[in-house]
């Protein structure tokens, strides 16, 4: 099948599954904030959804907004992200950008360009701004959506995914869909749920037809 074509397809089909199964997370309701989704995407790096939603509630009471998150010394946050792992490093990315934030008086600017030049602004998280506070088709590209599109297309050109040409053009243009959250939430879940990193569950696959991880190993 011809890429965009089959792209397409992914989409279509990605979006009927999520109708079905997706994952309730509180950064995902309705009335979820532009902070709460970029405060979740912060926790949510390198660790399981279902455990930062264990998480979650109770830090966002403490930490209900830009000042409150400011008004915290980094050693605090540290502590209070014990608990969810990686605390070092989350401390230091949330102080700083709530110390930004609260320069701005907790709006964002409206371009990446200028959320670039924040302090550990990585390209993750610029890309999460991109999704939730401009509206924009950006990848949420992670290891789990880098396995689900390798699985379903070709191998990485590099080990890094965030410097791979082949990956990066092909999560961009999977996301170039008019429900950018949702596409992006599809392929993750689908990928925690389906196209697991170990024992995929190739035989419950929706689009099973159309993957070449399938295809090579499976018929």
């Amino acid at each position: 099948m011809e890429v965009g074509l089959k792209i397409t397809y992914l989409q279509t089909e990605l979006l009927k599954w999520f109708n079905q199964n997706q994952r309730n997370f509180p950064w995902r309701e309705e009335n979820a904030g532009h902070y709460d989704k970029i405060i979740s995407e912060v926790l949510l790096q390198r660790t399981k959804a279902e455990r930062v939603a264990e998480f979650y509630p109770a830090f966002i009471k403490k930490y209900p907004s830009w000042l409150e998150l400011a008004n915290a010394s980094q050693e605090q946050l540290e502590m209070d992200l014990l608990p969810l792992g990686l605390h070092k490093q989350r401390g230091k990315r949330l102080f700083r950008l709530a110390q930004e934030m609260k320069k701005r008086q907790g709006i964002f600017p409206t371009s990446r360009d200028v959320v670039e030049e924040f302090p550990m602004m990585g390209q993750y998280i610029a890309n999460a701004f991109e999704i939730f506070i401009l509206g924009k088709p950006k990848p949420l590209l992670d290891v789990n959506m880098a396995r689900f599109l390798e699985r379903q297309f070709e191998s990485r050109r590099k080990a890094d995914i965030r410097h791979d040409p082949f990956l990066q053009e092909l999560a961009h243009e999977i996301v170039y869909h008019p429900k950018v959250p949702e596409i992006n939430w599809a392929i993750l879940d689908f990928a925690a749920l389906i196209c697991t990193a170990r024992n995929p569950k190739c035989e419950n696959c929706p689009v099973g037809g159309v993957c070449n991880y399938f295809s090579n190993n499976l018929n």
